[in-house]
């Protein structure tokens, strides 16, 4: 069965200017303060359900001193949800330090994370704080925390155990007065059962979860995204985007969005760079689907060229116009191959 777009292209205009009113008033007071300030790395944008419940979980949590884990695939937001929880804590007044843990080899994370001594290792020529320092009185985001070393996840735990750490060479302990919110778009407890990804750390890592949701699975939200992103983008260039057809925002509805929210925002910005500050259309838009051509046992080419129309009616949702220039066939030329293999878009059940 193909499903339809959860919202039509014909209602996008609709949709985005729509009154936010069905959000929970606390959860939008501060996403709209947030949205007023800076945020280093993106704004709280989305009204969807699933992100409603995301800034729920968040606005919860964040008036603790709880360790947060972050779960969601790349690209989906999870550091601009981190950021929303040290903006919405007691922890605000204080600096929010990120690190990627998956950026930085075994050697290098550890000194960047825990700081390090005069003398420590070759080429330490005086004392460095960490990363572990820096954050003192505010919140150190762990990003991909599961690429973490055995011997960082060691002295991460005694961190959230112990409220302790060393920097590397020295002797002394320093106490850490900082909240962990760590993420990943790994499975930790698959992790820990492959003996990859220490279980006690786990644990401690794992006291309050939030799972961010793929950009598939919030696109009430695509409308709204994709106005703040063509605004922000706009601002860096000589000739501003004036817009999308409708078939662009057809397109961008019926795509998966396998690289999320960063893909979106790579999209829009090489689609508005070639439309010259025209209308953005579908052959500005780079769009690939993650579901690969279904291999076929044939060699006949009615039948390769039946199936390869049929996937592509599949993936755009029969809308004709865009899969005809996908195909590259005109309409004239579409509607005769449909009617040639007799093809009919399936009812809905």
């Amino acid at each position: 069965m193909l499903h339809r777009p959860l919202i039509d292209a014909e209602r996008w205009n609709a949709h985005a200017d729509a009154d936010p009113s069905g959000s929970p008033p606390r959860v939008r007071s501060i996403a709209e303060e947030l949205d007023r300030k800076s945020l280093g790395r993106g704004h709280i944008v989305g009204q969807s359900a699933a992100w409603r419940e995301v800034l729920a979980s968040a606005t919860q949590v964040a008036a603790t001193q709880a360790t947060v884990l972050l779960q969601g695939d790349s690209g989906t937001g999870k550091e601009v949800v981190a950021r929303f929880i040290h903006r919405s804590s007691p922890r605000k007044d204080g600096p929010f330090v990120a690190i990627n843990c998956a950026a930085l080899p075994e050697t290098l994370l550890e000194s960047e994370l825990f700081g390090y001594e005069r003398g420590a290792f070759t080429g330490a020529t005086q004392t460095k704080p960490g990363q572990i320092e820096q954050a003192a009185g505010g919140v150190l985001f762990l990003d991909e925390v599961g690429e973490m070393s055995p011997s960082a996840q060691a002295k991460l735990l005694r961190v959230l155990q112990e409220r302790e750490f060393q920097r590397l060479g020295a002797t002394r302990t320093i106490r850490a007065n900082v909240r962990i919110v760590a993420a990943t778009n790994r499975d930790l407890r698959k992790a820990v059962e492959a003996g990859t990804f220490r279980e006690d750390l786990y644990y401690r890592l794992h006291v309050f979860e939030i799972r961010i949701p793929p950009l598939r699975d919030r696109k009430d939200d695509l409308p709204l995204f994709t106005d703040s992103f063509l605004k922000d983008i706009g601002r860096s260039l000589v000739s501003a985007p004036a817009g999308l057809t409708d078939e662009a925002r057809a397109a961008l509805l019926a795509h998966d969005w396998p690289g999320n929210v960063r893909e979106l925002r790579n999209v829009l910005e090489r689609a508005a760079i070639l439309c010259e500050g025209g209308l953005i259309t579908t052959e500005h838009l780079s769009l690939y689907s993650r579901r690969a051509a279904t291999p076929s046992s044939t060699t006949d080419l009615g039948t390769l060229e039946r199936q390869m129309i049929e996937q592509v009616l599949g993936e755009t949702h029969w809308n004709k116009v865009m899969a005809a220039k996908r195909l590259g066939l005109t309409r004239t030329q579409l509607y005769g191959r449909l009617r040639k293999y007799d093809l009919d878009r399936p009812t809905a059940r």
